[in-house]
């Protein structure tokens, strides 16, 4: 006897939000939208430390790239994301579209950095 509530095609597993389901685009190559969850983001206020300022402008006497404000800058790029993700996911999505990144100095030596998208549902598109 076949079940008739299972007896259609399978359907594919629904994606898991890793990073590959994070895109700056407008859609998600090989996958469907097929439910919006609105804005998600991540936000950090940042500094350097005296100590981090100093080495800084040493390091911009020599020209060149300063790594000390790169890593601070990559710091909180990757926080701001993570961030990000956690509230897609708490929203229940499985894909972020049209991420965006901004930063804003609030005051000399003082940034906010903020990671942007709108979370949705996907499915695979079954091409």
């Amino acid at each position: 006897m076949t079940d008739p509530y299972n007896s259609g095609p399978a359907r594919p597993a629904a994606p898991v939000l890793g990073d590959a389901m994070v895109t700056t685009a407008q859609a998600l190559p090989g996958h469907r939208v097929v439910r919006s969850l609105g804005l998600v983001r991540g936000i950090t206020v940042r500094s350097r430390s005296i100590v981090g300022n100093f080495f800084g402008g040493l390091q911009s006497l020599f020209g060149g790239n300063i790594t000390i404000y790169t890593e601070l800058c990559e710091q909180a790029r990757d926080e701001t994301y993570r961030d990000m993700v956690r509230h897609a996911r708490a929203l229940g999505a499985n894909a972020i579209i049209a991420v965006r990144y901004d930063a804003t100095e609030l005051m000399a030596g003082l940034t906010e950095v903020l990671c942007y998208g709108t979370a949705v549902v996907v499915e695979p598109d079954g091409h």
